[in-house]
């Protein structure tokens, strides 16, 4: 009896030994990360960083060379359509030298002398006019009571007309000749103004808007065409943002957008596409790789006391929606693999991830549109691991929501 109870024992305990190692290399289901494939919305936006900017900025130059006065505009300054924005004494005339000084007075000589001639003239020019007006006043009179012919008449009125223009021709020749003669004495002794109050060229503003940059503040010598300030009105702001080409391809004028990061923790800023620019440029990023970028330019849509407090040339970040869904069946990104160049997924039957091969559409990094391969409901394996394979046993964690 003893000797069968130790037999019955050692063999239980060696069953009990089998059972164990047996439990151990039993294949344990593969613990993971799951998602719900589901039907909702689904938009694919493009990002990049943008500035803002007055479409329209108004560069005030100096249109005349001389001393600048003062300019006591600050940055950010209201104006109004009329408003003096910058004040110039127009240049006094340069000193002559001696030799400069005796050629203008040797000038004024010569066309005094002109004058002298030009006068002469007209007064043979009057006496010549006065003689063919008696004579045409005399032919006249006889042609009348039949002495003279009628081609003496016509010859007397042609030497009339000659005459009349000559003495035109020697007028206008005085005036010439005194003209010239006040040219020579200004350029001996400058202008005859002043050079008081009267005399300051006043720079206007052309629009309503505000002072955006003082370039020229301080009071000395400028030459004509040189910048002194920029102004703008606030009310035109558009923001332009520089997109890979590759992105900007993608959009078309009339886009949805979103206007961020210009204020923590202030909402987006609805914007549009406006122009998509035709020319594209080349800019080195920050890794020192050449990009082809393009100038994207949006109009804000939301009301103007929303983005007051942005100015020009501020850094925003802009998202452009190139392409949107209302019901389109999502997957997590984080599920899709390539099997055989083609996407697919492992997806969760009766506690078993099965290969599933997908067709993707659009997809915005995070989510991605299944064409096929899928239905609403299923559950898929996310960032699946080594040991998930098709047709091993899983365990789920918990659904993603």
């Amino acid at each position: 009896m003893t000797l069968r109870f130790r037999t019955l024992f050692w063999s239980a305990m060696a069953l009990l030994v089998i059972a164990v190692i047996g439990w151990s290399f039993w294949p344990r289901p593969v613990l993971v990360d799951t998602a719900r494939i589901e039907t909702g919305p689904l938009s694919v936006e493009i990002r990049d960083e943008g500035r803002t900017r007055i479409r329209d900025v108004y560069a005030i130059a100096a249109p005349v060379s001389g001393r600048l006065l003062r300019i006591d505009l600050e940055p950010g300054d209201t104006i109004a359509t009329g408003d003096v924005l910058a004040r110039i004494l127009p240049a006094e005339p340069s000193i002559l030298d001696a030799r400069s000084q005796g050629e203008a007075e040797a000038a004024i000589a010569l066309a005094e002398a002109a004058l002298s001639a030009a006068r002469a003239e007209a007064q043979t020019a009057r006496s010549a006019l006065d003689l063919a007006r008696e004579e045409h006043t005399r032919i006249a009179r006889l042609r009348e009571t039949g002495i003279a012919s009628q081609a003496q008449l016509d010859r007397v009125a042609a030497e009339l007309r000659s005459a009349q223009a000559a003495s035109g021709r020697a007028q206008a020749a005085i005036r010439m000749r005194e003209a010239e003669i006040e040219a020579a004495r200004i350029h001996l002794h400058g202008s005859h103004d002043d050079g008081g109050a009267s005399a300051i060229f006043d720079i206007r503003s052309p629009i309503d808007g505000v002072v955006l940059q003082v370039v020229r503040k301080s009071e000395g010598p400028v030459a004509a065409g040189a910048p002194l300030l920029e102004i703008g009105d606030p009310a035109g702001m558009e923001i332009v943002a520089e997109f890979l080409s590759a992105d900007a391809v993608q959009t078309q004028p009339g886009d949805p957008a979103a206007i961020t990061g210009w204020r923590r923790d202030a909402p987006p800023l609805p914007a549009r596409v406006r122009r998509v620019e035709p020319f594209g440029f080349e800019e080195v990023s920050a890794l020192g790789v050449q990009e082809q970028r393009v100038n994207v330019v949006l109009d804000f849509t939301g009301e103007a006391q929303d983005w007051a407090a942005l100015g020009h040339g501020y850094r925003v970040e802009t998202a452009i929606t190139v392409w949107q869904s209302e019901d389109a069946l999502r997957v997590p990104v984080a599920a899709l693999f390539r099997q055989d160049g083609d996407w697919a997924v492992y997806r969760i039957t009766a506690n078993r991830a099965r290969l599933t091969p997908v067709r993707i559409g659009r997809d915005n990094g995070v989510e991605a549109e299944v064409l096929d391969g899928l239905s609403a409901g299923d559950v898929v394996v996310l960032y699946p691991g080594e040991g998930v394979v098709d047709g091993a046993g899983v365990k789920e964690r918990g659904l993603a929501e």
